[in-house]
């Protein structure tokens, strides 16, 4: 099915066309990362701004490589919200939609490494207090009731073994956060292994989704 197909802007409010047609937006940035990592491209894996930009200036938003996976949107690094107060690492728009500023998906980038996986001071603790909790208390909007993290893996670990340390800190560290479905294994991109999601309940009381995928750059 064509990208296009999926515009969720020819519908009417619908949970379910805008998950199918963001996760289509996430298996062609997939794609990008994959390349990435196929060219062997040096990434400043202290800097997530860094990695963040060279997959989106160099790979999504190279021409030739949209035109080739299709990836018929607009998709803008670093901008600030005007509705809220927070600065989102990468906002995507439809075509059909650009024109009306509160209709996009966001996608927050957060370094991922081995220290402290279970502990306050690590960067998985970080992934949740400055990522995902930035979904939960609104600092981020949420027009679409889902939106997504890219975790940028910097050291060797068992990515599915730190999944399951974030829930834990999910569990232990953030009951504030109300959780309905901790992270767990989606397969919705082929040949990717490390794809997740979680269900969370906004401040609002709005059932939000974000999908998690793990993007390894430590070798």
């Amino acid at each position: 099915m064509l990208v296009n197909e999926l515009d969720a802007s020819n519908f009417l409010y619908n949970g379910a066309v805008y998950t199918k047609e963001f996760e289509s937006i996430l298996s062609r940035i997939t794609t990008c990362y994959l390349q990435l990592r196929k060219d062997n491209i040096e990434v400043p894996l202290n800097d997530e701004n860094g990695i963040r930009d060279i997959l989106v200036n160099n790979y999504i938003n190279n021409p030739e490589i949209k035109k080739s996976i299709g990836l018929d949107y607009f998709v803008l690094p670093e901008v600030p919200e005007s509705n809220s107060t927070g600065r989102t690492d990468i906002r995507i728009f439809s075509p059909n939609t650009v024109y009306n500023q509160a209709e996009y998906y966001i996608i927050e980038c957060k370094r991922i490494d081995h220290k402290a996986c279970r502990g306050i001071s690590g960067l998985n603790y970080q992934y949740i207090e400055n990522g995902i909790n930035r979904f939960i208390s609104g600092k981020y909007s949420s027009h679409y009731k889902t939106n997504a993290m890219l975790g940028f893996v910097i050291d060797s670990l068992d990515i599915h073994n730190n999944i399951e340390n974030i829930n834990y800190l999910l569990k232990s560290n953030f009951k504030q956060i109300v959780t309905t479905s901790f992270l767990q294994k989606e397969n919705f991109i082929d040949n990717f292994e490390f794809h997740y999601s979680s269900i969370h309940l906004s401040n609002d009381n709005q059932k939000l989704k974000l999908y998690h995928l793990m993007f390894n750059f430590s070798e």
